[in-house]
Parts: structure tokens; sequence; C-alpha cells
């Protein structure tokens, strides 16, 4: 039993590192420090070119599956901020800006998973639902967002979430 025990502890702490390995590799937050939402100005320049995927994500959802409740929100002025794309009630998705693009964050259950796995997603989309930390609440799914195919790829995502 001891064994047992001690393998699951084992396992859970190679998850964490794995975990805290991937947000390590993304940029920090564009708004670490910050005590206010930024103004559109701002997160205009803090995405750069990339503010036309930022757009593209939220317009789509929001005619495509509904999503129509955006919230800014900050835990903490060490986290930074993000955008919260919201179905009625149902947290769908948060958009965290960082300089030059922006990280998508999901927190998918069970079945989204499952149904994510099988759909036809590239292998590296598939390896980044594979080795995402899991928590209580879900699977945490984070990409970076730097071109049009990660458009569809969230869009995709946010559709398997709402349906399961």
């Amino acid at each position: 039993m001891k064994t047992l025990a001690a393998k699951a502890k084992r396992n859970s702490k190679s998850k964490a590192k794995k975990a805290k390995t991937q947000t390590a590799t993304l940029p920090p937050n564009a708004f670490i420090g910050r005590k206010e939402k930024p103004t559109s100005s701002e997160l205009a320049s803090a995405l750069g070119p990339t503010q036309v995927l930022w757009d593209l994500i939220i317009d789509g959802l929001a005619r495509e599956q509904g999503v129509d409740v955006q919230e800014w929100n900050s835990y903490s002025p060490k986290a930074g901020w993000a955008l919260r794309l919201k179905k009625k009630d149902r947290n769908v998705v948060y958009l965290a800006p960082l300089e030059g693009s922006f990280r998508v964050a999901f927190i998918l259950g069970d079945k989204a998973v499952k149904a994510a796995r099988q759909a036809k997603f590239p292998a590296s989309i598939l390896k980044l639902i594979a080795d995402a930390p899991r928590y209580p609440e879900g699977t945490g799914v984070r990409m970076r967002v730097t071109s049009p195919v990660d458009v569809e790829v969230v869009k995709k995502l946010a559709a398997i979430k709402l349906e399961n």
C-alpha cells in the first residue's frame, strides 16, 4: 500500500512540475502590476498585430456559439488582467493579453476532454490537452494564440466545451 501511495505522490508532483514548466514557457501577462483594467488603446498596443485574432475569437464565439458576456478580471496585480468570455453564467474561455500575442485558457470537464481527444486537432494540440494539469473543476488547457490557425482551434475547443 505504501508503494502505491508513494507512486501516486510522485506522479502528482511530476504533473505539477510539468504544468509549471508549460506555463513558464509562455510570456508574462502584459498588464502585470495594473490595478485597473486595460483601456482599448492599451490593449491594442499590447496585442499589436494579434488584435485581429483577439477580435476574431470574440466575434466568432459570439456569432457562432452565443458567447455574449465579457468580463475583465484580475485576481491580483501580480497576475495581470484577463478577459473572461461567458455564455449566460457559464465560463467558456479566458483571454490574457501578452506582449505581441495572447494566451487562452479553458477548463474542460472529463466529457469535453474525451471529445477533444476524438476531434481532428493537430498533434501539437492533442499533446497540449494530454499534458494539461488536472484540477478538481477540470483540465486546464492553455495555449498561446499567434496565428489564424490558432483561432480555429480556440473556436473548436469552445464549441466542444459548450456541447459537453
